[in-house]
This record gives structure tokens, sequence and C-alpha cells, in this order.
């Protein structure tokens, strides 16, 4: 599966990894190379104001040069990039920038794992997730920071989908794991680079987009070229991390260490309130995409095949078994809290 954006060809570029050496430390000041998934008009809101934060506070002590999707290195290559050091830190999904950790299949969209945004840091820090992805992580010379929520999964498309049926054959953009997962309903995933997305939907060689909310879709423009927006979702969160080389991580002093978590807290705190409004208020104000829905009872056959997909997950390994038994478990607890945190 593609990743976020289309490596940069553009001169000079192919020979940057191999330039990039380990953070540059001069006149006693330390500087990061970072790279982030998401290109520059979605990093503006993502990570930007994060690293900006972080910069201006650490001063003359430390600076983290941000890059954005694909300008250091192939976003299916940053985990690779970082854990040799070629980059100092990342901010991505495991799925997409190809983690050869077992919890891959968990970054992104896992079907169903999260109804709201709020799920994610819940999983994380209350339920055991996080000790899971530390203990995994610095295994294979990677310090994991902190994990966020980001946007849920809905279909954007050119037709309208107000059926299971209506899917059958759509050609989609998707995740990997969120891929495998909508194959049974007839849904074709299409692995091209991210920046042909776009134009891929405007020729006819994809029918929509599964990958984002709607407020992605007016930000990167898919709003632009897609007629409909599905109000079902597959997953209530993406689910993203802070990553560094575990190596750049253990040289920094301890109160750089606590500058970069505060930081990145700010960045998973600014995007639940930016999501969460820019949901609400582009469906009701957003003037470009019509919105249509399956029925409840219709849609209740994804949700029942989800639960047997984390099966099929739990089944390939015990790690597997072990991430899949916390999700049952959150979301059980979940539907006997009630509401707000479970309707129906």
């Amino acid at each position: 599966m593609t990743t976020r954006r289309k490596f940069l060809a553009s001169a000079g570029v192919g020979a940057v990894g191999a330039s990039l050496a380990a953070p540059a430390i001069a006149s006693g000041k330390i500087t990061w190379k970072m790279q982030t998934y998401a290109g520059a008009a979605l990093a503006e809101h993502v990570i930007t104001p994060a690293i900006n934060m972080f910069n201006k506070i650490a001063g003359d002590r430390m600076e983290i040069e941000l890059y954005y999707a694909d300008q250091l290195v192939p976003t299916g290559e940053l985990f690779r990039a970082m854990q040799n050091g070629t980059i100092d830190a990342v901010q991505s999904d495991d799925d997409s920038m190809a983690s050869p950790t077992e919890l891959s299949v968990f970054g992104g969209y896992f079907p169903f794992a999260s109804r709201y945004s709020l799920d994610v840091p819940v999983l994380f820090n209350q339920y055991g997730l996080n000790e899971i992805w530390d203990e995994e992580y610095s295994a294979v010379g990677v310090k994991h920071i902190s994990a966020g929520a980001w946007d849920p999964c809905h279909f954007a498309t050119k037709d309208p989908i107000r059926s299971l049926a209506d899917l059958q054959g759509k050609r989609v953009f998707t995740f990997p794991t969120a891929g495998r997962f909508l194959e049974q309903f007839g849904v074709v995933p299409v692995t091209l680079p991210w920046e042909d997305i776009e134009v891929a939907v405007q020729t006819g060689e994809l029918d929509g987009i599964a990958w984002s909310g709607i407020t992605e879709d007016y930000t990167v423009g898919w709003a632009d070229v897609t007629n409909y927006f599905l109000t079902n979702n597959i997953s209530g969160a993406w689910a993203g991390s802070f990553f560094t080389n575990l190596d750049r991580w253990n040289e920094l002093p301890e109160d750089l260490q606590t500058l970069f978590r505060v930081c990145t807290d700010q960045s998973h705190y600014y995007r639940q309130w930016w999501y969460w409004g820019g949901e609400a208020s582009l469906r009701v104000n957003g003037p470009k995409m019509e919105l249509t829905s399956i029925p409840d009872e219709e849609w209740a056959t994804v949700e029942g095949a989800a639960v047997k997909f984390w099966d099929e997950i739990a089944a390939e390994s015990d790690l597997k078994a072990r991430v899949v038994e916390i999700i049952k478990q959150y979301n059980a607890d979940m539907v006997k809290a009630g509401r707000p945190y479970r309707y129906g």
C-alpha cells in the first residue's frame, strides 16, 4: 500500500538520505532532522505549531528541522531512516512508515478499534498500549514517544454511497489494513502515490478515497474532486505517533526530553479540537460535498465483521492477541459505561 506522499524526484533529492549525518552539534547546539507523513498544507495543523513551539523554547540549545512528506526519504522508508540515524525523529502511523514490528497493523485505522478521538489516548495511557509500544520499538532501536488521535476514516466518493451494495467494485485509495478489511464488501483497494490521488479521481482511475475525515478532504483538496461524503466511518480516529532514534533520544538531557514530550502533547491536544470541530463544521457548513449515509441496521453488518477481523489478526501472534484483547476489553467497558461513551 502506498504512503502518504510521493517521493520528490527533484534534482539531488535522491542523494539526500546518503548524505545526512547524525544530529549536528555546533557551538553546543543540537540539531535534529524530523520528517512527518504530512504534506505542507496538512502539516500546518498536525505538527508545525508544536515544532515551532519547541524551537522557540529550546532557543540556542536545540533546533528541530522539520521536513514534510517524502522530502528526505519516502514515507515508506521513514522507519529504517530513523532506525539507522539518517533522520532523528518521525511523526507517522506505524502502517504508513512500514514499521517492521508486529504493531504495524494497528497503526492508522484498525477497524472500529475507536469510535471517538479520545479513545486513542485512553487506550495508550490507561489500558496499557504505551508499554507494549515502548517495549517493541525499544527492541529495534526506536523510542516511541507518544500516540495520539487524528481524524476518523470516511469515504469520499464521486458517486453516492447509500448501501453496502454501492461499495461493490469501487476503486478506493485507503490504508493497508483498512483495505484488507474492506475487500470483503467489494471494495478494490488501489495503490497510488499520495500526490496522484486528486488527479486519479478526476480521471476515473479512482472512484473514491477512504483515508481521512472531511477536514482533510477540504484541507488537501480532495473535496474539490469528490461529490459525496459518507457519514458512516470504519474507525473513529486515526492512530499515529511521534518516534525518535533511540540513541539520539538517550543523548538528550532530561529537560530537553521533557520539552519534546510537552510539545508533542500540545500537538495531540491541537488535533483533538481542530479535527473534532472541523468535522462537524464542514458537515454542516461545507459547500462542496453532499452527505450520504448507510442505514444503521445495514452498517451493523460491517461492525460485526470488524470483530471477526480482530480475531483473525489476534490469531497471527501472541503479541497481536494481547493488543486485540486490550481493544476488546476497552470497547466492552465503553459499552457498559453507556452514554456518552457509547450510544445504542
